[in-house]
């Protein structure tokens, strides 16, 4: 009975519908693997069954002796693994939190970058020998949040103020922030003067600002890349969960998202919730962009600006496969991130290119398209378990218009002398 109802909850249908999609898209990779090996003479049966393994299990390869791959626990790929999907957590959780109050946030890019511009400026500037260098990270942390706040609030009030459409009013706003950051950056002097290295930042670490671990580095000792900043966007997903689901804010959000004349009638401020929920969705981006680029893990290349960042976009196919759950988006994250770490273990191991990854991502995302179809179809399939189940029943005259039980057909005629 337990597993009945829990069966029968549109939540566990969501997941359920989300990983089948995510175990067909995995397959349809695995095709692509076989064909692009048996296409390709260089490879060959062998590499491409050494190809689907690494699809797989690529998470836990531990390298490959006498031609034979090794898997087993790898703290390294593991731990890098987790520090990648930090940011495409958040961005997915941007555009989550936007859907389910009825917008499309397709400005995650923009508001990343304006999180990024505000982080390392802030971090890079501040004179740690003054102030503590966890002081600046704080403060780095919450620059980076607010700057993505405003910059996801710009198409929020467009679209209150003057209903002009948030995808247009996005696309605008992710062009303004990749030229802004460019002409930001170029006469900034943070540029990093190592070596040979041109049109990149220095890294938090060189202001001594850095994420700490948070015990990870135990976990994962080899891994360089790992720090805390996975276990702050999970709580931040933690909260945005019950933000939606247990908070009187976060009805007026999703009723408003529903329907907006009908939340306005109820007494809902529709105008301010719609720039309050882009608000926050730009928040979130840019908050991820701050646990990146503060871990000191890594340098912010300004001139590539010019084009988009990716995570904006691999956040939107995060909110997808999560079906726009919060929790869900933690787990969807870590998936795609994991095809990452799986694309370099295939150049690595074989002689596929690491970017067949990108063309079986693009599989799994537009195969999550079909989740909502195959939701429906699990409802359907409960539904008729849940009918046969039923005991076929006769409702007599006597006791049709009233609360009494309905009276089983082998034994009508005790409940009619009853």
């Amino acid at each position: 009975m337990k597993m009945r109802r829990f069966l029968n909850k549109d939540g566990t249908r969501s997941v359920l519908a989300t990983l089948i999609s995510i175990l067909i898209g995995l397959f349809a990779g695995a095709l692509i693997i076989l064909i692009v090996g048996l296409a390709d003479s260089k490879l060959g049966l062998d590499e491409a069954w050494k190809g689907i393994r690494l699809l797989f299990l690529g998470l836990f390869s531990k390298g490959q002796q006498a031609g034979s791959l090794i898997f087993g626990f790898n703290s390294t790929n593991i731990g890098d693994m987790l520090f990648r999907a930090v940011p495409i957590i958040m961005t997915g959780l941007s555009v989550s939190l936007a859907y389910k109050t009825g917008l499309f946030n397709i400005g995650a890019s923009g508001q990343y970058l304006a999180g990024t511009t505000a982080t390392l400026f802030i971090a890079l500037k501040m004179n740690t020998a003054v102030i503590p260098p966890w002081i600046v990270w704080i403060l780095a942390f919450l620059g980076g949040i607010l700057a993505g706040a405003f910059w996801g609030a710009i198409p929020g009030m467009l679209k209150a103020f003057l209903n002009i459409n948030e995808v247009l009013a996005c696309i605008m706003t992710n062009w303004l922030a990749a030229n802004i950051v460019t002409w930001m950056f170029e006469g900034s002097g943070l540029q990093c003067t190592e070596g040979t290295k041109t049109q990149v930042i220095w890294k938090t670490t060189h202001n001594g600002v850095a994420t700490a671990k948070m015990g990870l580095d135990k976990l994962f000792p080899d891994s360089q890349q790992v720090d805390g900043g996975i276990i702050v966007a999970i709580l931040i997903a933690i909260l945005i969960y019950i933000l939606l689901t247990k908070t009187t804010l976060g009805f007026e959000l999703k009723a408003c998202g529903s329907n907006r004349h009908a939340a306005k009638y109820a007494g809902i401020k529709d105008k301010r919730s719609i720039v309050l929920s882009m608000a926050i969705a730009g928040a979130l981006a840019g908050a991820g962009a701050s646990l990146y680029w503060l871990s000191g893990s890594t340098e912010f290349h300004w001139q590539t600006y010019l084009s988009l960042p990716g995570e904006g976009f691999r956040g939107i196919a995060v909110a997808l496969l999560g079906a726009c759950n919060p929790i869900a988006n933690i787990f969807t994250g870590m998936f795609l991130s994991t095809l990452d770490v799986v694309g370099s273990k295939l150049s690595f191991y074989t002689g596929y290119n690491e970017y067949i990854t990108d063309v079986i991502i693009a599989a799994i995302v537009y195969l999550s398209a079909f989740s909502l179809v195959i939701k429906t179809w699990l409802s359907k399939k409960f539904k008729a378990a849940e009918i046969k189940k039923i005991p076929d029943v006769l409702i007599t005259s006597e006791n049709a218009g009233n609360d009494a039980p309905p009276v089983p057909k082998n034994k009508g005629k005790e409940g009619n002398e009853k």
